[in-house]
């Protein structure tokens, strides 16, 4: 493994911070099929991206796990700002330094993210043709999840007060006041609706996963970009790539890739279904992470 700062190309002026993992008997002589992996919502590239990343790299890839502008080890302020816009900008921006690398095949880059991560991946897949190969797991439509609610509950006109909150963030943190945040997972185990979203308080805030770098909770001011935002738009026209998504029978997240896999105008794509994984079960139970990488591994061997 390697760990690298990517020069700015998103115009941002960020520099983002990777890892990147090769295969076994890498020759830095030869070219190499690359893949991009994109972490969730909240998370940094030393949690399940990193997993998925190094998975990959077992199975003859070149991988790359990074942290997001504005969040991890990757520069910008304000900081843990979760604009959707940047973070799927992010994806290409790696894809950028990809390019350079002499052992890596320009011809055959796919991307895969996790979580919202998942989503990013493929919105940047829908505006960029390089991505040659899509791969999610427990994929999230950041949108989505915050205007509708983790199980698809709440109609869209019942976001607008998010709306306002995001407004008012701006507000107050443009009159020099402590930045206002917001949790992307519950911050505390009482807060958590569910087994399942209290599995993901236990991830990122208990020696399960916890990383000093992830400390759970992302600008208030984001919901202004994160609500309006839909990770799919345009994806009957123009996300024709191949595209694998692995999700969990029992993830309340599910519905998100189903929307995808009905949305998508690639005449090659693929749900695949962990029988009795929830959303977190697929971030890094052993088992549930085996029968992703079985999956995902053959896919972008076969399309890149």
């Amino acid at each position: 493994m390697k760990t690298v700062s990517l020069p700015n190309t998103n115009g941002l002026n960020i520099t983002i911070a990777a890892v990147i993992s090769f295969p076994a008997g890498f020759d830095e002589d030869k070219q190499y099929p690359a893949i991009v992996v994109s972490h969730p919502g909240g998370g940094v590239k030393e949690q399940t991206a990193g997993t998925y990343a190094r998975k990959l790299a077992e199975q003859g890839f070149i991988s790359i796990a990074y942290d997001a502008s504005f969040q991890g080890e990757s520069t910008g302020e304000p900081r843990q700002l979760e604009n959707p816009h940047i973070r799927t900008e992010d994806v290409s921006a790696v894809i950028d330094y990809l390019t350079t690398l002499p052992y890596v095949d320009n011809s055959r880059i796919g991307a895969m993210g996790i979580c919202a991560g998942a989503g990013y991946t493929a919105n940047a897949a829908i505006n960029d043709r390089r991505i040659k190969a899509v791969g999610t797991v427990s994929m999230v439509n950041i949108g989505q999840m915050f205007r509708n609610g983790w199980d698809n509950s709440i109609a869209d006109s019942d976001a607008i007060p998010f709306i306002q909150a995001g407004s008012d963030a701006r507000t107050s943190d443009a009159s020099g006041a402590e930045i206002a945040t917001m949790p992307m997972a519950p911050l505390k185990e009482e807060d958590a609706p569910n087994e399942e979203l209290r599995q993901a308080w236990e991830y990122y805030h208990t020696k399960r996963a916890e990383y000093c770098t992830a400390p759970g909770f992302a600008t208030a001011r984001s919901l202004n970009q994160i609500i309006t935002y839909d990770a799919f738009h345009k994806a009957e026209a123009f996300l024709t790539q191949p595209l694998m998504m692995v999700v969990g029978s029992a993830a309340g997240s599910k519905w998100m890739s189903d929307d995808l896999m009905e949305r998508a105008a690639s005449n090659d794509k693929h749900l695949h279904i962990v029988d009795g994984a929830n959303h977190m079960n697929l971030y890094d139970g052993e088992a549930e992470i085996a029968e992703a990488i079985s999956v995902l591994a053959p896919f972008f061997e076969q399309k890149l």
